[in-house]
């Protein structure tokens, strides 16, 4: 006896079919899984077992092979059970599915020894790709249910037991499919909600606000240089509340990488911008993602959102070079000896370091103790590539107590930040045709379309070019950066006030290199 049921594994952030097939033979009673399964699937025989006689379901006395194919993909989790215990129920036609709804079917679960059907990673990712791969419904976990819904044209059955399972099968009592609409999730905060803090809460700091206003307009990477408790810090928690909402697409790519990282909240999506801050001691594959079974790291984590990282100069210059690659292209590949994957990486960079080792060169409060070779052997733990990919280079001092009190009515709150930042975006959609689309993201081409200067703010930039020893990076970063301070301002080219302020957040190109 034998039946072929359909599921699905999760290869980086894309699903691949595999076919379950069951057989039933006579022989000594024993249970096989074949087809590159890792430990947790080897392990499903005793889940099994157990989950089908406590649901009242005789297991078939005699040898039963499951084959996973194709046996040559790698395949690892504990989706596979609810499709194992379904096949071995067919086969001893416990139950008797069409073949035409075995076809349309993905089924995918974990069980439980009591028989119920718990949770799984990487539902979303299964049902975004179930069309792809032919099918018209998933049978999964009543837990993944709401975040597969999100899927349009696909009919998702939520379960929560075997018992409830065949029930539904023999429409003895029918479950209906799961449906949600996506603005009942927009009240939810997912993740790591930094949404409290509104820029008019920290005080003075006018050009760091500044810059992170053209940061959320242009998605331009950031770092913030100054002394311990000067707001770097507080100043990047509050750039969440300028950048504009997620986009469907954007929800969807985000949830799945959440979804198949097994990091999805209660309510099933990711519906506010990701802000990812690993603590410095964090490995390569921590940051960029890995394993023998790749998973994502934070900057996948946080695709579409902000990856902080504070005290840069604290993490390895090793791990923080593999940032390189990612801020380029926006993805990252991983390879192992059985399989490549890519993982989505389309994070904007906001960074904070000290100026020195103890923290105060160049503050106005307290002196340095630092000698230049200390304070250079500090900057090497940055290098000139990495910084290059920086748009904005950003001081930020200490505020003194006369700042702070005349601060208290006169600070810009997020709100009216983003009243430009919205009409900035506005302006770029309408260049660009795209609404995922910034200026940060140029080709050199666009950036000689749409960047064009006036003679007088052309002189600038060569001097500046001169001075500053800008290599073609930052050239064209700049020019981005002065295309949205035009967007900011509504002006169709950029003249000598926007190209003098893109320039300013450059210079500490020249500082750093002083002391390197």
């Amino acid at each position: 006896m034998h039946a072929k049921i359909f599921s699905a594994a999760t290869i980086g952030v894309d699903a691949r079919l595999v076919e379950v097939e069951v057989d039933l033979a006579l022989g000594l009673i024993q249970f096989y899984i074949v087809g590159l399964p890792d430990t947790a699937i080897k392990e499903s025989s005793k889940r099994i077992q157990t989950a089908l006689k406590n649901s009242g379901i005789r297991l078939p006395a005699k040898r039963i092979t499951v084959n996973l194919a194709p046996a040559d993909l790698k395949k690892e989790g504990t989706l596979f059970d609810l499709p194992i215990a379904v096949g071995i129920m067919c086969a001893d036609k416990h139950i008797d599915l069409s073949a035409e709804f075995l076809a349309e079917t993905l089924f995918i679960g974990e069980l439980s020894l009591d028989g119920g059907i718990r949770g799984i990673k990487g539902a979303l990712a299964v049902a975004f790709d179930a069309q792809r791969l032919g099918k018209k419904r998933i049978i999964l976990p009543k837990a993944n249910a709401q975040e597969a819904a999100l899927i349009k044209d696909l009919e998702i059955i939520g379960v929560e037991s075997i018992v409830e399972l065949v029930a539904h099968v023999r429409q003895e009592r029918i479950i209906s499919a799961t449906r949600i609409s996506l603005d009942d999730f927009y009240s939810y905060a997912d993740g790591s909600s930094v949404s409290c803090i509104d820029f008019a809460h920290v005080k003075g700091q006018q050009q760091a606000k500044r810059a992170l206003q053209i940061t959320a307009a242009g998605r331009h990477n950031i770092v913030f240089i100054g002394p311990p408790g000067s707001g770097k810090t507080m100043l990047a928690k509050c750039l969440p509340t300028i950048m504009p909402r997620l986009t469907f697409d954007e929800i969807l790519e985000t949830s799945k990488i959440y979804s198949i990282s097994g990091k999805l909240g209660t309510h099933g999506l990711v519906v506010e911008r990701p802000f990812r801050s690993p603590h410095h001691t964090i490995s390569q594959a921590g940051l960029v993602g890995g394993g023998s079974y790749p998973q994502p790291g934070e900057i996948s984590l946080a695709h579409h959102g902000i990856l902080f990282l504070d005290e840069l100069t604290e993490f390895k210059r090793s791990t923080l070079e593999v940032l390189r690659q990612p801020l380029e292209h926006r993805s990252v590949s991983i390879a192992r000896a059985h399989q490549a994957v890519s993982f989505p990486a389309s994070f904007l960079l906001v960074a904070a370091l000290n100026p020195c080792p103890c923290g105060y060169w160049g503050d106005k409060k307290h002196a340095c103790t630092c000698t230049p070779q200390k304070i250079g052997s500090y900057m090497e733990r940055l290098s000139g590539p990495l910084l290059d990919r920086i748009d904005l280079h950003i001081s930020v001092q200490s505020v003194d107590y006369t700042t702070i009190k005349e601060a208290k009515q006169t600070e810009i709150s997020s709100a009216q930040l983003y009243k430009a930042v919205e009409r900035a975006i506005a302006r770029q959609e309408q260049r660009f045709g795209c609404k995922t689309m910034w200026n940060s993201l140029m080709s050199p081409d666009m950036v000689d379309a749409y960047c064009v200067l006036t003679p007088e703010a052309e002189n600038i930039l060569k001097k500046a070019f001169d001075v500053l020893r800008l290599s073609m990076r930052g050239y064209h970063k700049i020019l981005k950066v002065a295309r949205t301070i035009a967007d900011l301002q509504d002006a169709d080219y950029i003249d000598v006030v926007q190209i003098q302020e893109a320039i300013l957040y450059r210079s500490l190109d020249r500082t750093i290199g002083e002391h390197k």
